[in-house]
């Protein structure tokens, strides 16, 4: 201490020195936690978590729109559950009644229902599965903090479970347990009970899932998958490329409304659009009628089977309408690309190499034959202006979406959640690529501005994306925003695109197989090279040896012997495989991963029925595991991310615990119902 100096004052130095918040900080810290009581309380709480074991994360990619594997998934906590099941059980129970237990938890109210049709004894059957599930939970809960705890109860039979879960030092006597579950039969509440211990089950299991992108498209339910990732107590995302482009939509890009549309309407999908987000497709209907109706191509059928739509009436009315759209978008995508020079893509803009007389198109220093010729709506003179019935019709299209209310609510979500990548607990996740030069370096990448490059062109292309949704209407940077968001869907350099173009206008039109190819980019050359891989991840801040990059985008053709684990296990392809389009070329249903107290585990999985097969047959999908970068102790919250985050609050708190000490600040006596928690 300095001569003269006060107590106050040798606090305040030290704390400057220490580079740490000023008073400002602290006053606000202490309207939570007003006297030393408050904060030495929450200390101790905050202190004895570290000692936790960590919690099970899931990661998974490339849902697109399949919501019921999805949603068995969650429930079955990617096998934890089950395994969870045969840990406790396997000594006691068989093989049938462990998948029955199962079942019961995965859909409680389906189940039960389902037994007791089939005449099992419900005073038995009760008093035998509320046991069993009380018994799991209380497994689960082992790893909870009593606050986590409390927020994944379910609000109705929450007290009962909290208290049928706690570990009374009881000894042998467990007749307090028995009389509680006598008590629930007397009031006939077993099967409310029995849902309300599932569903807790359920969220116990999993205390965060990683969605690594690609939520939208192929299946008829992303809106449902939003919807429960909404619920779910803790969750983020990593944007995939077709999560970007309905994200632009809901932003009012045209372009990429355009997409969105195309792409329904192309794999004959437009539940998600019509039932999901109440977006009017009559006037699209109604335009293409009028300028479509005479058209014999078949280039624009659906991609399903004849019996997947309703009639022959619905199926043509799907083509007209998508290939109304699809002009649509080629004009709108090309007025983008003459706007956005510093995209770098005039090779796109083929509306203007067009030879509507010939029936040809330019490319690449040769004149193609287009197999289809019938274009009424595209203008010799000016190929990429809308008509000025598209220009309304485009119109209505973006009020629509932009009015949507629950596509707004799960944008914003994404959003708000989501992210280009994300580093957490030794993992780096990205959906698409980081993209590489030919000779493996990282790729320059300058759109306008300042070349940028791994992570910085990351964080670039966040913050762009981001302005094009919440910035101010009119603004360049929205505008700005809500094109790169299509560029990023399509664009030669998108992370999460990862190809030199994206070839539509040639696969429609063209016969060329040469012309149609997309070229990856170097990333997937190089994704395999252990020292690519590390470079990478040291680009993002990692260099301890269990650091791993988590990748989805790409399908693994596991029938034809690729493996999922690459770069000598420092990189993981952690595509879901949900989407049963993909599924006859890989042969798999997909990989999800689970990261637990012990290390990580990959988990393959076959394809899904139904929910239906899935309750009456008592079916799972996860089928076999691999275990990967296994720790030699069990790990623990205070080696994890969100142990270094709790640190840090304790190491605020003790020094406003000091503070309150030295009458820096004054202590005050407010009543429980005013603090906020930490």
């Amino acid at each position: 201490m300095k001569e003269g100096e006060t107590s106050i004052e040798l606090f305040l130095r030290s704390y400057s020195n220490t580079k740490m918040p000023d008073l400002k900080y602290f006053n606000l810290l202490a309207e939570q936690f007003p006297n030393r009581a408050r904060v030495g309380k929450e200390i101790v709480l905050l202190e004895s978590q570290l000692n936790l074991p960590k919690g099970n994360e899931i990661f998974l990619s490339d849902v697109h729109g399949e919501h019921e594997p999805f949603l068995h998934v969650l429930k079955n906590g990617s096998g934890i559950i089950k395994e969870k099941i045969k840990t406790l059980f396997g000594d006691e129970i068989e093989e049938k009644a462990i998948n029955q237990l199962a079942s019961i938890i995965y859909y409680p109210k389906e189940k039960v229902e389902l037994l007791l049709e089939s005449g099992v004894e419900p005073t038995l059957f009760y008093e035998q599965t509320l046991a069993r599930l009380v018994r799991i939970a209380r497994d689960f809960a082992r790893i909870y903090p009593n606050r986590k705890l409390n927020k994944l109860l379910p609000a109705d039979y929450g007290d009962i479970i909290l208290e049928m879960v706690a570990e009374r030092d009881l000894g042998a006597d467990k007749s307090y347990y028995r009389q509680i579950i006598q008590s629930i039969i007397d009031i006939d509440q077993c099967q409310q009970l029995i849902i309300s211990l599932s569903t807790f089950i359920q969220r116990l299991a999993v205390d965060r899932i990683h969605i690594i992108g690609d939520i939208y498209d192929r299946g008829p339910g992303a809106d449902i998958i939003m919807e429960k990732l909404i619920e779910y107590h803790s969750v983020d995302i990593q944007w995939g490329n077709h999560d970007m482009v309905w994200m632009g939509a809901a932003a009012g890009s045209p372009a990429c409304i355009a997409n969105v549309l195309r792409l329904s309407l192309r794999y004959a999908n437009t539940e998600t659009l019509e039932q999901g987000y109440g977006i009017n497709l009559v006037q699209l209907a109604s335009f293409a009628i009028e300028h479509y109706k005479h058209d014999k191509s078949i280039v624009f059928n659906p991609k399903v089977t004849p019996d997947e739509l309703l009639n022959q009436s619905e199926h043509w009315l799907n083509r007209l309408m998508h290939k109304a759209i699809t002009i649509i978008q080629f004009k709108l995508e090309g007025q983008l690309i003459k706007r956005r020079p510093e995209f770098e893509m005039n090779d796109r803009l083929l509306l203007d190499d067009l030879d509507l007389q010939q029936g040809t198109v330019h490319i690449h220093g040769k004149d193609h034959a287009l197999n289809d010729t019938f274009l009424p709506t595209i203008s010799p003179e000016d190929p990429h202006q809308l008509s000025e019935e598209e220009e309304q019709l485009m119109m209505r299209l973006i009020a629509s979406f932009k009015e949507s209310e629950k596509l707004q609510r799960h944008v914003s979500f994404l959003y708000e959640n989501g992210g280009m990548y994300k580093s957490t607990n030794n993992n780096l996740l990205y959906h698409g690529c980081i993209p590489l030069m030919e000779d493996g370096q990282l790729k320059p990448v300058s759109l306008g501005g300042e070349p940028k490059k791994g992570r910085e062109l990351m964080d670039y292309l966040e913050t762009v994306v981001k302005h094009g949704y919440f910035g101010k209407q009119g603004t360049e940077a929205r505008a700005l925003g809500e094109d790169m968001a299509w560029y990023l869907w399509a664009g030669p350099d998108s992370p999460i695109f990862g190809k030199d173009k994206m070839a539509t206008f040639e696969r429609y039109f063209l016969e060329d197989k040469e012309v149609q190819k997309e070229s990856m980019n170097a990333y997937y050359q190089y994704r395999d090279d252990p020292d690519t891989a590390e470079m990478i991840l040291r680009e993002f801040g990692y260099d301890s040896p269990n650091t791993m990059i988590m990748n989805g985008h790409v399908p693994v053709q596991v029938k034809k012997g690729e493996s999922p684990i690459k770069a000598d296990g420092k990189l993981v392809v952690i595509d879901g495989g949900f989407a049963k389009a993909y599924q006859g070329q890989t042969g798999i249903a997909g990989f999800s991963l689970i990261s637990n107290a012990f290390g990580r585990q990959l988990i393959a999985h076959e394809p899904f029925d139904s929910t239906e097969k899935a309750i009456h047959e008592e079916l799972d999908i996860a089928y076999s595991e691999t275990l990967l970068g296994q720790s030699d102790h069990m790990l623990r919250v205070h080696e994890m991310d969100e142990g270094k985050f709790i640190s840090e609050k304790i190491k605020d708190l003790r020094n406003l615990l000091e503070l309150f000490e030295t009458g820096a600040i004054q202590e005050r006596k407010v009543s429980a119902s005013n603090l906020i928690t930490y």
